[in-house]
């Protein structure tokens, strides 16, 4: 048992942490990070413990002034922003998190947290999260393609080999002949068409052929024959000083922007447009469609990570990606690059 005691101790000196522990508002004991904070800044821990109070006053009602039973009647913990050595060259950023340890003996502890290294842990776990959700998505594509593989293509192309056995099996007359050289066709046409609607689907060959704005004509084209909404691509961009990573990304977010459209908002018309201006390129994707509460879709499910996608793709090629929409009142896409040479 001493052992462990001696365990917990060395736990709490070397924590990287500036650890505080009062009761009745009377420093007990401190760790050495918050030892050498009090040195260095000259810093009373009375100043941290009425930053908190004062913290903890904006968001309740106290019902006296004593700090601990404030805090004591109205959560476990809080945590305050803080800027110590703010007269500095290189002020120091903390969050000052507040936890009650044993309310009945008023026994609470304060603690400085380096607010730039929990920034970074969270945008790491914010990206690990993120990471998993695109690898689910991208899971949920592949087996999307296998299931049409083998529920459309390999059925089509297993029809049409039952109708050339039927051909090869004996004697046919001339119309049944033809009868079945027609079905089969018709079989192979199909299935022809799903192929190619996949390969569009996974790289249209006319981005890598002509450019981005007939590739959107295309897509525009092809996806109102499938739909009946009207879809109108139009710009006066110039994409050949765009590299090919910015084409991609920036026809991956027509083809989201519309799908989403088409699917979640019951748009009857999506205007499509793309303007180069001097320094940068703009693509919109406006719908006339019901519209949604952005700020609800901004976390992590299955609907949102889409838009979350076309987010993190556009950032990493240092674009520019909003979105504006409401509730009946359609929604605009928009994502900004500028322009560089392939």
């Amino acid at each position: 048992m001493l052992e462990t005691k001696d365990w917990i101790k060395r736990y709490f000196d070397e924590a990287t942490d500036a650890v505080m522990i009062f009761k009745d508002d009377e420093l007990v004991v401190a760790n050495q990070i918050a030892q050498d904070l009090q040195t260095e800044l000259n810093l009373d821990p009375a100043y941290l413990i009425e930053v908190a109070d004062a913290s903890v006053k904006q968001k309740f009602t106290p019902t006296d002034n004593c700090f601990s039973c404030s805090i004591r009647n109205s959560m476990q913990e809080i945590s305050i922003p803080i800027t110590l050595a703010s007269d500095m060259p290189h002020p120091l950023n903390y969050f000052l998190v507040y936890h009650v340890i044993d309310a009945t003996d008023h026994v609470f502890s304060l603690t400085l947290k380096n607010r730039g290294t929990i920034e970074r842990l969270d945008q790491l776990a914010q990206q690990r999260q993120l990471n998993q959700y695109v690898n689910r998505a991208h899971e949920e594509e592949r087996k999307h393609i296998s299931e049409d593989l083998h529920d459309s293509i390999a059925q089509g192309v297993y029809s049409a080999i039952m109708g050339i056995r039927r051909l090869a099996e004996g004697e046919l007359a001339d119309h049944d002949i033809r009868h079945i050289t027609q079905v089969i066709e018709g079989q192979l046409t199909d299935t022809l068409a799903e192929v190619k609607g996949m390969a569009l689907d996974i790289r249209p060959s006319v981005l890598d052929n002509f450019g981005l704005l007939p590739a959107l004509r295309v897509l525009a084209k092809r996806l109102e024959e499938n739909s009946g909404t009207a879809i109108l691509v139009t710009g006066n961009a110039n994409t050949d000083n765009l590299s090919t990573d910015v084409q991609s990304v920036l026809y991956r977010i027509a083809q989201e922007s519309i799908n989403n459209a088409l699917k979640h908002a019951k748009a009857t018309e999506i205007d499509v447009l793309l303007v180069a201006h001097e320094h940068f390129i703009n693509l919109e994707v406006m719908d006339d469609g019901s519209g949604f509460d952005v700020p609800s879709h901004q976390q992590f499910n299955g609907r949102s990570l889409g838009l979350m996608n076309m987010n993190e793709r556009v950032k990493a090629l240092n674009g520019a990606f909003s979105i504006r929409s409401h509730p009946g009142n359609g929604t605009t896409v928009t994502a900004k690059f500028p322009v560089t040479t392939s």
